[in-house]
């Protein structure tokens, strides 16, 4: 099965560095530079699943987290948190604010790519 991904990171460098992970894994990778058109392009294309920057001018991504959570059209789209930010605290604040899974910045490709697989197998119980 082929996913749809919304990378939302304000460096361009990293959303490529995503595409270029995923998209040989099967992933459909679109981008959002920051949080408010994050939050167009989830109402637009109804992604799988978001992977969210926390740090991003205009909007962070713990409010933009928390705010589709508190949309009923977009409550269920799985959200995994990816970022610099990595103390006990960080983690917490994105758990909290309803991500399915925090991620540290490095990390591996094939971390990354199970994790969404796994993130998805458990929101919507199909494997892919």
């Amino acid at each position: 099965m082929s996913w749809s991904v919304l990378v939302v990171d304000d460096e361009p460098l990293t959303q490529d560095l995503l595409r270029l992970m995923l998209e040989p894994a099967g992933f459909r990778v679109t981008g959002a530079e920051h949080g408010l058109e994050a939050l167009q392009k989830v109402q637009q294309s109804k992604p799988d699943i978001m992977i969210l920057d926390v740090m991003m001018p205009h909007m962070d991504g713990l409010t933009v987290c928390r705010k589709i959570r508190s949309n009923p059209e977009t409550a269920d789209l799985p959200i995994v948190m990816l970022s610099g930010k990595t103390h006990l605290n960080a983690v917490e604040e994105g758990m909290e604010a309803g991500a399915n899974r925090y991620l540290a910045k490095p990390m591996s490709r094939n971390d990354l790519i199970q994790s969404l697989r796994e993130v998805l197998a458990e929101t919507t119980g199909v494997r892919g």
